[in-house]
């Protein structure tokens, strides 16, 4: 649902165009410092308008603190955080209502909730409740002391070269997709629950709520079908667990095992593609040519990489406290 976490919980809500969005978080220990200040680099890394290739939709997101926090220090009781939506056009999508947007979740939510949903913007769907994550996110990073979580972008429309990539889309007046890397040190062996509470069980998860993502892999990942076990097998050198290779990502087992976690994901074009495409017209029956308007992403990816700390950050943090009870009842 909208919920994610056993401890750290946190729950997203909102839509696209509506009042705000925002989260609920649960679980975050009392005596935690915590501001605005704390949340602006990331929610500015988030932001589109600020950088070639995103959408011109600016918002000032600044977070709202409705609970949980006193005298500039968490409290121990669930924290609620608002960003106002103040920059919206839903006018845009009024003359779509009747043909649902391909690669978007209009036919989808509205088969699902009957045409209840918020369609504006894409409603709960929209990737604007992003912020609410990379919200998550920061008070996540500031419970990770030692752990250092980067994540960059490798590819943009196969290019390695970012610039080129883009100007291969505006060129071409479409959309375009990329590859984001994430790498975590820091980490302790042994964070993680095999089988279903894997470390990549859980980031899976939770990278599949970043709208746009279409792949994960952690490691060598799909190249270690090509490869042989003794060139796979990373090599233990000593009680630290360091290896001689990373070909596992730093996770064996579903633990970490003490080294760089690498995994890298791949995300798609953005669905609203300035060209013109076909679709069908629930009020007609019939298929026909449209285009989207408003503003939208070039390249979803740009705005992906502080998202996707983000939501490792969150299921690390939820790992280590998991870990922690453990520890304490043995």
């Amino acid at each position: 649902m909208n919920s994610f976490g056993r401890i750290f919980r946190i729950n997203i809500f909102g839509e696209s165009h509506g009042e705000s969005v925002g989260l609920n978080l649960d679980g975050c220990p009392a005596g935690l410092d915590l501001n605005v200040a704390d949340f602006l680099v990331d929610i500015e890394r988030r932001k589109g308008g600020t950088q070639k290739g995103t959408t011109p939709r600016k918002e000032d997101d600044l977070p709202i603190f409705k609970s949980g926090l006193f005298n500039g220090k968490t409290t121990g009781a669930p924290i609620t955080i608002l960003f106002e939506n103040n920059n919206t056009r839903s006018g845009d999508y009024e003359k779509l209502r009747a043909v649902p947007r391909p690669g978007h979740a209009d036919f989808t939510a509205h088969a699902k909730f009957g045409g209840y949903e918020d369609y504006r913007g894409g409603g709960h769907f929209s990737g604007r409740l992003t912020v609410a994550l990379v919200a998550a996110g920061v008070i996540a990073k500031k419970l990770l002391k030692g752990i250092e979580i980067k994540s960059t972008i490798l590819e943009i429309g196969g290019e390695t070269d970012i610039e080129k990539g883009l100007d291969k889309a505006i060129e071409l007046k479409d959309s375009i997709g990329g590859i984001v890397e994430c790498r975590v040190t820091g980490l302790p062996i042994g964070l993680g629950e095999h089988f279903f509470d894997s470390v990549e069980s859980l980031i899976s998860h939770a990278v599949f709520a970043i709208p746009a993502v279409r792949g994960i892999e952690f490691g060598t990942g799909f190249a270690a079908a090509k490869m042989f076990g003794i060139d796979h097998n990373d090599s233990i050198e000593g009680a630290t667990g360091k290896t001689t290779t990373n070909h596992a990502g730093g996770i064996v087992g579903g633990y970490t095992n003490g080294n760089e976690m690498v995994f890298r994901i791949a995300i798609k074009p953005t669905s609203s593609t300035p060209k013109e495409q076909q679709t069908w017209n629930w009020e007609t029956n019939e298929i026909e040519a449209f285009s989207v308007k408003g503003r939208h992403d070039l390249c979803i990816a740009l705005r992906v990489p502080v998202v996707l700390e983000a939501v490792t950050a969150m299921v690390l943090a939820d790992l280590m406290m998991i870990d922690q009870q453990i520890k304490r009842v043995l």
